[in-house]
C-alpha cells in the first residue's frame, strides 16, 4: 500500500525510482565521479554506490559553487539521480537541476521535507517525487 508524504516543490517535475538515502550531506564537486555517478569519497557512507537514475536522498549539498556544474555534466552523460529530496536545499544546489532542463531538456524534480518525514525514506524503497504536487508516494521496498 501506498503512503504519500508532504513535501515542498524547490525544482519542478516528477521522477520514480529506487531510493539511495544517506543522512551525510553530499558534495558534488569532489564527492561525486561526474563521469561515472558514483560517490567517490572514501569518507561518505555510500562511498562506490552509483547515484544514476536514483532518487537520492540526502540532508544536504556541501562544498563548492561548482556543484551545480557536476550535476550538468552527470545529466549530460545520463549519470544523474532521477530526483533529490533534502531536509535544505542550497541555491546554488537547486540551480543544476534548474538549468538542467534548459540545457538538456531533463528535469530533476527536488523537494524538501520535514525531518521527521524525511528520516522514514530509506535505500531500497520505490518513490514516486511528484514536486510540483508538493508530495511523495512511497511504495513497499524492492
Amino acid at each position: 500500500m501506498a503512503q504519500e508524504l508532504a513535501a515542498c516543490c524547490i525544482v519542478a517535475g516528477a521522477a520514480a525510482g529506487e531510493v539511495l538515502a544517506t543522512s551525510q550531506s553530499i558534495s558534488f564537486w569532489g564527492g561525486v565521479d561526474p563521469a561515472t555517478g558514483l560517490i567517490n569519497d572514501p569518507r561518505h557512507e555510500l562511498f562506490g554506490q552509483s547515484i544514476a537514475g536514483k532518487i537520492l536522498v540526502f540532508p544536504y549539498g556541501k562544498g563548492s559553487s561548482t556543484g551545480s556544474l557536476m550535476i550538468l555534466e552527470l545529466v549530460r552523460v545520463n549519470k544523474a539521480p532521477a530526483a533529490m529530496i533534502n531536509l535544505k536545499t542550497e541555491p546554488i544546489l537547486a540551480t543544476g537541476p534548474i538549468v538542467s532542463k534548459h540545457f538538456y531538456g531533463r528535469e530533476i524534480p527536488v523537494v524538501t521535507m520535514e525531518k521527521a518525514l524525511f528520516e522514514t525514506l530509506r535505500s531500497g524503497q520505490y518513490v514516486r517525487v511528484e514536486a510540483t504536487l508538493g508530495r511523495v508516494v512511497v511504495s513497499e521496498p524492492l
